[in-house]
Formats: structure tokens, C-alpha cells, sequence
């Protein structure tokens, strides 16, 4: 759940770079011998009470030392992983998190303060590397947070990536509809024009699952072109 939370509010900060996120968190590393000391730093301009730090997909590494200047984060997770979370006490802003971990080639591709649950300022992420470990749900919250913030900024722009998508697509969509027994830019549209975020994200999915696709790799390199989409939203 708290990763979820975390995405939704991830995705309006690194989209379009219109939604009024403050800036959040900076991130820097240090050889540390055979390690490498990564610095996270606190600049969301208040009290963190957390950190989330996610590594690729198939990367695993061991967090061999952690310390803070600035208040203290306890970990919640085992040294070992992918995924490491940082909670309970806080953090001043301004301060940092030292993290050093056993693998000299491994980076983080995401990064996030929390407050409690909740996810405070933007980001830091490597999108081509996040994204595939995003679930369908995920990628939806993803599209639905920039889109929406796309339509209150920007309009034309968002018809026009619209329009680009439904060209771009024309000869499958057309099979797809004979299929699906709808046609799809009537249908989704209206919905791109007025639906809050949630629509928007429940039309996605349901979509998929009518295609049978169960994964974000799998939704990109399959035969719909998104790329018209993803310009429009920065990656």
C-alpha cells in the first residue's frame, strides 16, 4: 500500500513538471572502496519521517552501513534486497542519509521521503529503469497523473499526443476494435478530457485486461506505439 501511495505521488512530480511539487530529494554517491557511500538529501523544506530506496529490477544488494546527520530513520527492511524503507523518528530538512551498500555498480533508480505513509516532494527516479518494475496498476496511476495534469496545463498539447497516438496506431486499433466491439477513441476520450485521475486508471486497466497483458515490459514492447504518450508525460 505504502508503495502505491508512493507512485501516485511520484508520478504527478516527475510529469510534465506541472503539478507544483516542491523539490524533494537530492542524491549523490562517493566510492567508498569496494562499496559506494550514496547521499540522500532532505530538501522537501520540512521534517521527513521516512525514506524509500528502490534498485533495479534483478539487482540485489546489502546495505552495509546507514547514518544520518540530522535526525534518525529507522530501517523496516532487511539489510538484503531491492527495496529499502526508512521510517519512524525524523529528519530535518537539509539533512542526509548515508547509505553504503556492497555492489560499486548498482545505483538506485528511485528514491522518495515520506511523512507517516505519505509521500513529501518529488522524486528521485530513473524512469526507463523505474517503470518496468511498476505493476499495470502502477503504470496506469503513472499515465493517469500526467495526463490530468497535461489537460489542466497544456490542453492542445494533450490532443494533440492524442491525436499522435490514435496515428500512430490507426491499423491495430482498427483490428482491435472489430475485437472488442468498440470504438476505442469515442470511448476513451471523453474520458481523457473529464475523468479525475481514478477513471482514468480503472479505464486503463480494464483495457488491458481485455488485451490479456499482465505486465508493464510486456504492455511497451507489444504493438501498441506509446510513444506519442510518453513524450508528451517526459519519459
Amino acid at each position: 500500500m505504502m508503495r502505491r501511495a508512493v507512485v501516485g505521488v511520484a508520478l504527478a512530480a516527475v510529469c510534465l513538471g506541472v503539478t507544483g511539487v516542491a523539490q524533494g530529494l537530492d542524491f549523490f554517491t562517493y566510492d567508498a572502496g569496494p562499496h559506494i557511500l550514496g547521499v540522500f538529501t532532505n530538501l522537501t523544506g520540512d521534517v521527513v519521517t521516512g525514506l524509500q530506496v528502490e534498485f533495479a529490477l534483478g539487482v540485489e544488494v546489502t546495505i552495509v552501513e546507514k547514518l544520518e546527520v540530522g535526525g534518525f530513520l529507522m530501517a523496516l527492511s532487511p539489510a538484503t534486497g531491492r527495496e529499502f524503507t526508512y521510517a519512524g523518528g525524523g529528519l530535518v530538512h537539509w539533512g542526509q542519509v548515508y547509505l553504503e551498500w556492497d555492489d560499486p555498480t548498482a545505483l538506485p533508480i528511485f528514491a522518495q521521503w515520506l511523512s507517516g505513509t505519505e509521500p513529501v516532494g518529488a522524486p528521485y527516479v530513473i524512469l526507463e529503469a523505474w517503470i518496468p518494475t511498476l505493476s499495470i496498476e502502477e503504470f496506469g496511476t503513472l499515465l493517469a497523473n500526467g495526463i490530468v495534469a497535461a489537460r489542466e496545463a497544456n490542453p492542445a498539447a494533450l490532443m494533440g499526443a492524442f491525436d499522435a497516438f490514435f496515428a500512430a496506431n490507426a491499423d491495430y486499433f482498427a483490428g482491435l476494435e472489430e475485437t472488442l466491439g468498440m470504438p476505442l477513441a469515442a470511448s476513451l476520450m471523453p474520458v481523457i478530457e473529464s475523468a479525475p485521475a481514478e477513471g482514468i486508471v480503472n479505464f486503463f486497466v480494464t483495457l488491458t485486461n481485455m488485451l490479456g497483458v499482465t505486465s508493464v515490459p510486456e504492455l511497451l514492447q507489444g504493438e501498441v506505439d506509446f510513444g506519442a504518450l510518453l513524450q508528451l508525460l517526459g519519459m
